[in-house]
């Protein structure tokens, strides 16, 4: 059987058989034309009455039709050649042609123009991966994975499958549990991660691991984030102190899928390390966009003793008062700039006050509450010029970040500063290692309890706010996107007593969690480091989409269910009972 491309045309005078499916059919009254089309691509048939048998079956050909054809490859009037195909130079003159398979009329139209919603399409999924576009992720995406491999084994990294059904373990997310059979009343989880995994294959003297790990975490889906179960490059090494090691190895791999196999530019040749602090106060976020600016201005010390009472109010409880400066926001008309309104009050803001630029100088509401050396401050600091409008947060520090962070994207995509052919990678470190829980106001990890804290037992000890201690942790992130979370690992069973102990858990409960892991690092671990790409939303930038579930070949929907398979289902009261499980009705 010969594959529908381009290397079909060096076959011209020879007898081949192709299979594939209908595309259309076309009966010019004597003659009947068939598109055929495979993975590859599309290849004309003729039909001609003299074949009788394979006319009478061409006669009632459908689309969507799976068929076999078997015939003479021949070149085409110059006249009827087709520029737009590989093969449309060519077509195949059929003297046999097989009905493998018939199809119905299909419920979805996978190379109309017009395409069906996604509801309906996830439910036909294996219709709709026959549009090229899903084709060609599909190719691209093993194309990806193969850069990857390479990358790391011509680098002595050894892929090692680690365990699907594993413990429960602290990732920051809901686990997905598995009942046991043979052992009743207790669970399997799945991994959310292989973390603890390969830090004992680090234990285990493999100097350099990596996998394409499966990953499972029960959390809501979103655009950037598919249900359930995504994949990452997993990737750790021995004998590593200092995350600078990992991030400057792992530089020139994202380099490459950027340029080379992605075909897109490269903001800056030289990857930016940010701390986490400053990613917070210069963008609002710890995973900052880099391909426009709209940095946060800091304003505080200009309205310290201002008359304006929202201002001077929220620098005295101790907050902040910052700006962003957004290049014609002038133009912006009263109900857009009510939208970006909402938008702040979504993340905590009380309203949203501005100033605008324009010839004659500055116009708004609350320009009448500030003297000229305020005004005048403001325009100098943010830079702003006719045709510009600066806006303000005021409120504690961190609720001024969130706000103007979020309107920053806002904004960037209102005036579409998002350039799809460039890719911004920076490197945030240095995160907090605890973190205050907002619903709950006690302390929590701020990732994970695996990394090394900054200074080890003595920051544990020493310092009187856990939220000022440091993680050796460190995050990638591409055009607003967390693609890579790693970090220096605590290998000493004394730090992981500690870290653990500071949020009031006892020696027991961390013996129970992760007792093989300290009883391993008791036997001589190395100091280890790594990281994990979530390959699934690299491979999403990288190919320019903005909804995760357009990259892979069976997502679930927004609200975590397979459509096409039915899941989660209900099942039967015999396999409830070989689980010793009951279901409570609601």
């Amino acid at each position: 059987m010969r594959t529908l491309n381009s290397e079909t045309t060096t076959h011209i005078g020879e007898q081949t058989t192709v299979m594939g499916w209908v595309q259309s059919r076309r009966d010019h009254g004597g003659l009947i034309f068939v598109d055929l089309r495979d993975h590859a691509g599309l290849l004309q048939l003729v039909i001609n009455p003299e074949t009788a048998d394979a006319f009478a079956i061409a006669e009632d050909l459908r689309d969507e039709f799976v068929i076999a054809a078997t015939g003479v490859i021949v070149e085409r009037e110059e006249a009827l050649r087709n520029p737009n195909l590989e093969t449309g130079s060519i077509e195949l003159k059929v003297e046999n042609l097989r009905v493998l398979n018939k199809a119905d009329t299909l419920p979805i139209q996978p190379f109309s123009e017009a395409q069906a919603n996604e509801e309906l399409r996830l439910k036909y999924r294996y219709l709709d991966l026959r549009r090229p576009k899903m084709q060609h992720m599909l190719q691209r995406r093993a194309d990806y994975y193969k850069v990857m491999r390479s990358f790391l084994e011509e680098r002595d990294f050894t892929e090692v499958a680690t365990p699907i059904l594993a413990n429960s373990s602290p990732e920051g997310a809901r686990d997905f549990l598995i009942p046991s059979r043979l052992h009743p009343g207790q669970f399997y989880a799945l991994p959310q991660a292989p973390q603890q995994f390969k830090q004992l294959l680090m234990v285990g003297g493999v100097s350099r691991y990596y996998q394409l790990a499966a990953c499972f975490r029960d959390e809501d889906p979103r655009a950037d984030r598919l249900y359930g179960e995504f994949y990452q490059l997993d990737l750790e090494m021995s004998f590593v102190e200092d995350g600078e090691e990992v991030r400057e190895l792992m530089d020139p791999l994202m380099k490459q899928l950027v340029t080379d196999f992605a075909g897109k530019s490269l903001l800056s040749e030289d990857v930016p390390r940010i701390t986490y602090a400053d990613a917070m106060e210069r963008y609002g976020s710890d995973k900052p966009d880099l391909r426009y600016g709209m940095e946060l201005v800091e304003l505080s010390d200009v309205f310290a003793e201002s008359e304006f009472g929202v201002f001077k109010n929220a620098i005295a409880a101790g907050g902040a008062v910052k700006a962003i400066c957004v290049k014609d926001g002038a133009s912006l008309s009263r109900s857009q700039i009510d939208n970006f309104t909402e938008i702040a009050k979504s993340e905590g803001a009380g309203g949203l006050a501005y100033l605008t630029y324009k010839e004659g100088g500055v116009q708004s509401p609350i320009a009448k509450f500030m003297s000229e050396t305020e005004l005048q401050a403001v325009q100098e600091q943010t830079g702003a010029t006719d045709g510009d409008a600066v806006f303000f947060g005021a409120d504690v520090r961190t609720t001024v970040n969130k706000v103007l962070g979020r309107l920053r994207v806002s904004f960037a995509d209102h005036f579409e500063l998002k350039d799809p052919n460039v890719v911004a990678l920076a490197w945030v470190v240095d995160f907090p290692f605890y973190e205050l829980d907002e619903k709950t106001g006690k302390i929590d990890f701020g990732h994970n309890p695996f990394s090394m804290p900054k200074g080890g037992v003595e920051a544990l000890e020493s310092s009187e706010d856990k939220l000022e201690i440091l993680a050796d942790q460190y995050d990638m992130v591409a055009n607003g996107y967390e693609i890579c979370s790693g970090g220096v690992r605590n290998h000493n069973p004394e730090v992981l007593y500690k870290v653990f102990g500071v949020l009031g858990y006892d020696e027991a409960y961390v013996e129970e969690k992760f007792g093989a892991m300290l009883s391993a690092f008791k036997f001589g671990a190395p100091p280890h480091a790594g990281c994990a790409f979530g390959v699934d939303r690299l491979f999403m930038v990288l190919m320019g989409e903005d909804n995760i579930r357009e990259i892979v070949a069976f997502p679930k929907n927004g609200s975590g269910v397979d459509l096409m398979m039915s899941s989660p289902a209900h099942i039967d009261a015999a396999q409830l009972k070989d689980l010793s499980i009951e279901v409570k009705e609601d």
